[in-house]
This record gives C-alpha cells, structure tokens and sequence, in this order.
C-alpha cells in the first residue's frame, strides 16, 4: 500500500473495512441476461433508445437526475465502483484510508489514465472536480448533497487526493461511486456550463461525438481506454466501436423499434411489455432495480391540511395500493412498506401502517374536523375543501404508474379527499416543486446506501440545493430524527448504524409522512444479440462496456 506523510497516523484499507462493514474482497460480475460464456466479438454499433427525458445537460454534475446517470456512466468514471455483494471495489482511485478522527480520507489513485482530451487524471483533477460540484454556479443537486461532508480536497501528491469533511461521513465510499459525482476532464470544466453540457469529457470507454437534440446522442470507443472498475470482465477498450443514444419518449414505439430489430436496448420497459418480451426468445429482461429510497409518495407535512398527523394517517388508510398493483404491473412490482429500496440491507417494513381501513378513515377525519361533507362528496372544513394537488413527472411515471395514481385518486375520494392530479413534463414539475405548490408527489430519489434518508428526512433538506430542488419533499422536521440520521452518518460500527437507520425509518413511517409503493423500476429489455451488457450495481446504470453483440 501507498503510504503518505500525514501528521495523525492512518487506517489502512483492511482497517476501513472492519471499521464501516464493508468487505474489500473483489466479487466476479453481476449475471445478467446477456452473459454468454462465449468469446467476445469486437465492433459495431450499439443502439440504445431510451424513455426517459431527454437531459437538458449531459454534464451529471449540473442537477443531477437520473437521465443523465443513465448515459454519463458511459464517458465518465468514478472514483470508486461497487459489485454485486454491495461491496465497495477500485475504479479510478486504487485503494484509501481513513484517519483515526474520521475527518479525511486519502484515495491513491491509477497513475497511467488520461482524459480523452489527452490531459492527465491526476489528484489536481480530482480536486478541481469536487471544487466544480460544490461551486453554487454548477447548480448541482445529488453530487452537491453527495458531497456536502467535503471541505476541500488536499493534492498530497499527483497521485493522492485528501478529502476533509467537516463531520465523519460513513456514506462517503457509497457516495463516490454514483455517476453524479464521475470525475471530469479539468479542461473540459474550464471550458464553461454551456459547452460542458453539450459533451463532457471523461477518462470512459466512450466518447461524446455528437448530441442532435431531441433526436440522439452518438458515442465512439475511447481507443485508449485503461480504467475499468475493478470487477469489469476485461481489461483494455470496449467491444463496441459506437453506440448511437436515442431518445424514444413513447413506450409503444420502443418496443416495436427493439421487435423490428431496429434498436438493440430499450429502458422503461412497460410492465405488460415485459410479460410479453419474456415469452419470446428473441428478447430478454434486465431487472435491475434502484438502490437508495423506495418508490414512494410523499405526504407535505409542512402545509395544511398534512401538518395534521390525523390528516395524514386518514389518507394512507382511505387509499388502495395493493389491487392496483397487482393489477397493472404484470408482477413486475412488487408492494414496498419501507422508505428504503429492497436493495438496500437496512431497509424496515411495517405492511400493519398501510392497511386499507375506511371507517378508520372516516373516523380520524371526523376527530380533525373534517366534518361535512359538499355535494361532490369531498369533505369541507371552515368552508375550505379537503383538497390535494398531486404534480406528476410525466418522464418519470410510466403509464402504469399514472394509472394506479389513478386508481389511488378514486379511493381517497371515498374518504372524501379531492385528488387533483397534474400531468407534468420534468421542467415544469420542478417548477411546481420549487414553489411549494403540492400536497403529494412521487419524486423518485436515488442513492448508495441507507444514507438517503438523510438526504431526504432531515430537516437540512428543506433548505434547496444550488440547483434550487430540494430534497426533503414531506418538509418533515423533527429534531430527533434529526439526531438519528445525523448520528448515523457519522458512526463506521454498521451494526449501530443499522439500528440508528431503523428508529428513523419508524418515525417516518409511523408518523404517516410517506406512502411507500415499490422499489424504484429499472427494466431493461434487450435484443438476444447484445452479449454481456449489465447494470453497475451502483445506481443500476447501464454499462455497455464489457457488451459486445453477436448479429448471427
């Protein structure tokens, strides 16, 4: 192991490991449906047509949603990967160590990587990167929140980044493997947010040769590429000479472009295209679902009527989740009574909170006053109706999904609560989001490891990011979950976090701030000729690295 002049004596990477529950013993590849056992043919060009909204910006750090994870984890590199175990692997940086205070991190980094631009990757760029997603200009969101731990990082040497954080930051490992915070190409950076956006560079396998809005992005093979993560099947260049990135919005069109054979890749696979696909043989399904929180429904506890806890159990109780389901996702979803995706080993359930209860309903309103009812059924209170604005992301419920908030719509009527559901596009949802203008919102949310809950339950997250979003959509603040999520972040014992992570999910869930649905839904569908393409099993990205196809 490198060791570097430090003041304070040092853990070494073993010592990280017990410290945190993280076992650093390097895990073979995620199975997936393309696996083939056979040998990789080089060439050709991919094509990927994607549902989800087309990125305003390809550049992962400004925002930070989850349609620029899904192509920047092409061009870009993180610092760290994680494999299938959850176990936390060497991507760019090699190994890392830890103070004995827990308030720096040292990351010895590859020595022989270069940005496509032909600039070197290098302690400085990791530095001019963090410097990047912090700056406020960026207008980042999730790496900004990722990184809000990180005071600076020190340039020990070309090949030693230091990290120091203001607290101990137990999600760091889990918070550097995500594509928002992917290092790029200083140069790049410095060229400016507008032509940063348009084609960022990375040290990736590919490389952003052209974007034609609203139609396609192509990516040509990085010749030179040498840094893939630690549990990638080979060493050395992608297969594929290029991938052309189409942007579908329609679920009926990708499907038939990938039947037609006109596409390779689709994602947002709609639940009754997947049951069709998996009676063929010509296709085959990646489920690859979301790490970090749940799907979900967030209840704004800030403004009435959901800063009356009556209120809110009132409707959970009133509305059904189950029959909808069941019926509209072909088993492709399956029912979640936790804040936390399944994924995620921390995860608590409580199923006894989310029972369908109509006269218990009714009776809670009855206690919060909610007394008379108006000639449509809604319930009135001081001549105000019991009214609820429900925004939703177009680009980020699929149909099914619209159609259960739907179905959950009409069931809170039979409490007498009025669903107004506004369908949005992303832009405009933000908007609404922006300015308070919401009473529910499914806002999926998606990060490593258990420490999104306080990202998305402390108080701290009321207050928006640069980017103007801010995470904490319930508006839920409570001083001792707080504490919780506070003193969870910064204890390495995982026994003692699980714990920490558990009273607060209770608090959560308990005071009927969330109406948990399904894990967040990553469904591939891909084309028999595409061979050994997988999710990371960071943030359930693709990666076309390792995918080479077989047009026999």
């Amino acid at each position: 192991m490198h060791t570097t002049p430090h003041s304070r004596a040092r853990h070494l990477l073993a010592s990280v490991a017990a410290a945190t529950g993280i076992a650093l013993v390097l895990a073979g590849c995620q199975a997936t449906p393309g696996d083939s056992g056979s040998t990789p043919v080089a060439g050709g060009t991919l094509t990927y047509a994607s549902g989800d909204a087309e990125p305003t910006c390809l550049d992962p750090h400004v925002g930070g949603n989850y349609p620029q994870a899904l192509i920047a984890g092409q061009f870009l590199d993180s610092l760290v990967s994680r494999d299938a175990d959850g176990t936390i692997i060497p991507w760019l940086a090699t190994q890392w160590s830890v103070s004995d205070d827990n308030l720096s991190w040292d990351f010895t980094l590859k020595d022989d990587v270069t940005f496509t631009d032909g600039t070197p990757f290098n302690a400085e760029a990791v530095k001019v990167n963090v410097e990047h997603l912090k700056d406020p200009a960026t207008k980042s969101s999730t790496g900004y929140l990722a990184l809000g731990k990180v005071t600076s990082v020190d340039v020990v040497s070309d090949t030693v980044a230091r990290f120091n954080l203001s607290a101990p930051d137990s999600a760091l490992l889990e918070s550097l493997s995500q594509p928002w915070v992917a290092i790029e190409s200083p140069a790049g950076i410095a060229r400016g947010m507008e032509e940063n956006c348009q084609a960022p560079i990375g040290t990736g396998p590919f490389v952003v040769d052209e974007w034609v809005k609203q139609d396609h992005v192509s990516l040509v093979r990085n010749e030179n590429y040498n840094s893939p993560p630690a549990d990638a099947k080979h060493d050395g260049k992608a297969y594929l000479e290029a991938i052309e990135w189409r942007f579908l919005p329609d679920s009926a069109s990708r499907y038939a472009a990938l039947q037609a054979g006109q596409v390779d890749v689709i994602d947002n696979a709609q639940p009754d295209t997947i049951a069709s696909a998996q009676k063929t043989e010509t296709l085959a399904h990646l489920d690859a679902p979301r790490p970090g929180a749940s799907n979900r429904i967030e209840l704004n506890s800030g403004t009435a009527p959901f800063n009356d806890a009556a209120v809110r159990e009132a409707f959970i109780r009133a509305v059904d989740v189950n029959d909808g389901i069941e019926s509209l996702f072909f088993g492709s979803a399956e029912r979640s009574y936790s804040p936390l995706s399944s994924v995620e080993r921390t995860a608590y359930s409580d199923a006894s909170l989310f029972t369908t209860d109509l006269d218990e309903a009714n009776a809670l309103l009855d206690e919060a006053g909610w007394t008379e009812r108006d000639s449509d059924g809604y319930r009135v209170k001081d001549g105000e109706r019991l009214s609820l604005d429900f925004p939703v992301s177009t680009n980020q419920s699929i149909p099914a999904e619209q159609s259960l908030f739907e179905q959950i719509q009409a069931t809170a009527k039979t409490a007498g609560f009025e669903v107004n559901l506004s369908l949005l596009d992303l832009s405009s949802w933000y908007g609404v989001l922006a300015q308070n203008n919401y009473d529910l919102v499914s806002a999926p949310y998606t990060k490593v490891g258990p420490d999104v809950l306080r990202i998305l339950y402390h108080s701290d997250g009321i207050t928006p990011a640069p980017s103007g979003y801010f995470a904490n959509l319930s508006q839920l603040s409570n001083p001792e979950l707080d504490g919780l999520l506070t003193a969870a972040s910064e204890i390495s014992d995982a026994d003692a976090r699980a714990d920490l992570y558990e009273q607060a999910q209770k608090i959560v869930l308990e005071g009927f701030h969330i109406l948990p649905l399904y894990d967040q839904q990553n469904h591939f569908l891909l084309g028999t000729q595409v061979k050994d393409a997988r999710a990371l099993p960071t943030v359930s990205t693709p990666t076309f690295y390792d995918a080479w196809l077989s047009r026999n």
